[in-house]
This record gives C-alpha cells, structure tokens and sequence, in this order.
C-alpha cells in the first residue's frame, strides 16, 4: 500500500508539471500572437497614414481634401486613446474620460468608413457636395477628442506641479534640519570678563562707598583685620613677580 501511495503521488505531481507547462506554453503563444498582432496593426496604420499624407500632396481638389480629413481624424483619434491609457494606470478617476471616448471613438469610425467610401467616388460633383459636411463632422469629433486629450494632460501636470512642490518644501526642511550648525553660529555671545573699577571713577564716588580708604577705618569688622588677603586673579598676559632676596 505504502508503495501505490508513493507511485499515485508521483503520477498526480507529473500531472501537474505537465498542466502548467502546458498553461504556460498556451499564454507563451498568445502573448506572441498578440504581440505579433501588434505589430502588423501599427504596421498597417504607419503604411495607410504614409499613404494618406501622400494623396493629400499629390491631389489637388476634394479628394485630396478627404485624405486630409483622414488623416487628421486618425491622428487626433489616435493621440487622444494614448493619452487616456497611459493615464488610467496611475490615475483612476480616468475612467468616465475613457468611457466618453469610447463614444467618441464610435462616431470616429464612422466618419472614417463614410470617409473612405469617399475617397472611391466617381462622381465629383457629388464628392464635393458632401464634402462640407464631412468637414464640420471631422472637426466637431478632433475639436472634442483634442479638448479631452489637452485636459488630461493638464490633470497630469498639475498634480506633477503639486507633488514637486510638496517635496521641495520637504528637501528646504530637511536642508535646514542639517545645517542645524548654522543657526548657533548666527549670533555669537561675547565672553564675560571680571568686572574691573573704571579709571574715570569719580574720587569722590570712590570715597564714598562703604570700606574705602580715609572713610571710617574703625568701622571695619575685625574680621577684616585677621583674615588673610585672597591672592589676586593672575591672568596670562602679567609678568611673574621675582622673589625678593634676602641679601
């Protein structure tokens, strides 16, 4: 019994492996058609748009006006779909815009089937007639797809705008916090020397205050009279007194 558990277990992980090899070779080769598809789409719009700015030059008239209809159309169409999508992943609130040029891009469509029909019309008289409204069509759709693309990338600026300023003021901030050294060095204080009597001192203020020579010397504490003196503060710049000899 151990021995068929063990062979089940084996049998039921080579199934496995061989599902998910299995799973990843099928999306292996529709990520490659799709990419193929790709490819061959922009291909085929690349070689058209070359087409069309070709007729329009070289034909004179309506029908080389509605191959510049085409081509406008496809290029605001097309400018207005790569804008929204590269800003529906980072911002969500996208999603109404992209749902309102879907709309847009229906009746885009349309015009240019309508459009390419034209384009095969013998009749130029009848090409001419239609051209006015074929005109005012192309550019209610471009002025409404170009004012939808320029908002989005207003949106976009402005919240590069407001995240660029928010982090300058972060970086000021943080600038200031390490050069922290900076505002103790602003305003230096002075060092604090003894206070030493002023030589313009009045002789009679001197004369005046409490213990000055010649006021009242019997006054004194007695204190005063059997208390050694303190030794004077010696600073750096004073010579050393010479010991007295005894000779």
């Amino acid at each position: 019994m151990f021995v068929e558990a063990v062979i089940a277990v084996f049998a039921l992980l080579f199934l496995l492996f061989v599902g998910l090899g299995a799973y990843a070779t099928v999306k292996a080769v529709g990520a490659a058609k799709r990419g193929v598809d790709r490819t061959i789409a922009q291909a085929r719009r690349t070689v058209e748009d070359h087409t069309l700015r070709a007729r329009s030059l070289a034909q004179a008239g309506p029908a080389g006006e509605i191959a510049q209809l085409r081509l406008t159309l496809r290029t605001s169409m097309r400018a207005t779909q790569d804008a929204l999508y590269a800003g529906a992943e980072e911002d969500e609130s996208l999603k109404e815009s992209l749902h309102l040029f879907e709309r847009l891009s229906a009746h885009g469509h349309e015009l240019d089937a309508d459009l390419r029909r034209m384009e095969s019309e013998p009749d130029r008289a009848r090409l001419a007639a239609h051209l006015p409204e074929l005109r005012a069509r192309t550019e209610r759709i471009t002025e409404s797809a170009d004012s939808l693309r320029w908002a989005v990338r207003d949106r976009a600026r402005r919240f590069a705008d407001d995240d660029l300023g928010s982090l300058s003021a972060q970086i000021n901030l943080e600038a200031d916090a390490l050069r922290h050294w900076t505002r103790a060095e602003a305003a230096p204080t002075a060092p604090q020397w003894p206070d030493t009597p002023s030589s313009a001192e009045d002789p009679a203020a001197r004369e005046s205050r409490p213990g000055a020579p010649g006021s009242h010397p019997a006054e004194e504490p007695a204190a005063q009279a059997i208390t050694a003196p303190k030794p004077r503060p010696a600073y750096p710049w004073q010579k050393k007194t010479r010991p007295e000899t005894t000779t």
